[in-house]
């Protein structure tokens, strides 16, 4: 898994997590335990780029539905992008694609950021 770390032109640190492959019930712990590490110690704002994932279940989408939620508790800001046409499904079929904010690029995901939060 791929992390980095982007600047906003206002100085806010924004995590890009980019998981690999799978995020089933065999890696969604792992993910899970990534993302809340990344929340609670580097920042509250973060980015899931799922280019590089091609499957994910229900475990996946609740590591993803908790990282959510941390983001929240801690008034920070939760977006993916780049979701792989394969995994997209999953988010439609299930309806999370209305429950989180999905962007088409990474790019896009990190302009759209409110300024001036706290992280």
């Amino acid at each position: 898994m791929e992390q980095k770390t982007h600047t906003t032109e206002d100085g806010k640190a924004v995590i890009i997590l980019t998981p690999t492959g799978r995020l089933d019930i065999t890696t969604a712990w792992q993910f899970r335990l990534k993302l809340q590490e990344c929340i609670s110690r580097v920042s509250s704002h973060v980015v899931v780029n799922l280019s590089q994932v091609n499957f994910i279940d229900s475990s996946g989408l609740t590591s993803l539905v908790a990282g959510m939620r941390d983001a929240d508790k801690v008034k920070g800001s939760f977006r993916i992008c780049n979701v792989h046409p394969e995994a997209k499904l999953v988010f439609e079929v299930t309806m999370m694609d209305s429950v989180f904010e999905i962007f088409e690029t990474e790019e896009e995901a990190l302009a759209g950021l409110p300024r001036g939060l706290a992280g």
